[in-house]
């Protein structure tokens, strides 16, 4: 593409290679196997999500992100949401210095944990205080989509997190042989939720469970 650059490039044990790209039309963003992570199309994609979210006029004084990535999320949430304070969650710390370096999560006010997201709701399913209004679940890794995430289980323990009127939002791929997975985990989450609204920005499907 014209006026594409490569900032830096950086092996991850997570993601794979990670690269940081900036073109003239999409700004600088984050790729891990070839994917957009951070930045880009994906700032689209979560501004879409997020109105969403706001026009459900939910007071959001708490988030958490599972799979923080480069941040976007995290400064969108505090955008909209002045007064909350974030916990974002990652297993890679190759891609959170990446978005500090160049995506200016740095500049957001963001409680980091370097940390798999399972065992982190896992390890604090017993402490009542971290209930969330707002819990953000986007945990690709490339394009892949660790199969303990997707069981009933999780989604159960997501959920047991979530402040009485809490919102989450789950970010699945919908292109090509994803969208059957995609449509095959949205049914879970009705299982688990009482309401679950499909929402459908570019080449994926949001659920936004409550």
């Amino acid at each position: 593409m014209l006026g594409t650059k490569i900032l830096e490039e950086k092996e991850s044990k997570y993601n794979g290679k990670l690269r940081v790209v900036r073109t003239f039309g999409m700004g600088t963003y984050l790729q891990a196997g070839g994917l957009t992570q951070s930045g880009g199309i994906v700032e689209t994609i979560w501004k879409q999500t997020l109105r969403r979210v706001k026009s459900e006029e939910q007071d959001i004084k708490s988030c958490l992100i599972l799979g923080l990535g480069g941040g976007t999320v995290a400064k969108l949430v505090s955008k909209y949401w002045l007064e909350a304070k974030i916990t974002g969650v990652d297993i890679d710390s190759a891609i959170v210095e990446l978005g500090k370096k160049y995506l200016g999560l740095d500049k957001t006010n963001v409680d980091i944990k370097i940390q798999d997201a399972f065992d982190y709701l896992a390890n604090h399913q017993s402490l009542t205080i971290n209930h969330y209004d707002l819990i953000i679940i986007d945990l690709y890794q490339g394009d892949k989509f660790p199969d303990k995430f997707e069981t009933e289980n999780y989604i159960d323990i997501v959920r047991s997190h979530l402040s009485e009127n809490g919102i989450a939002v789950f970010n699945r791929l919908y292109y090509g042989d994803k969208r059957p997975q995609a449509v095959k985990f949205g049914r879970k989450l009705e299982k688990v939720f009482t309401k679950v609204d499909w929402f459908y920005p570019e080449a994926n499907l949001m659920f936004i469970c409550s």
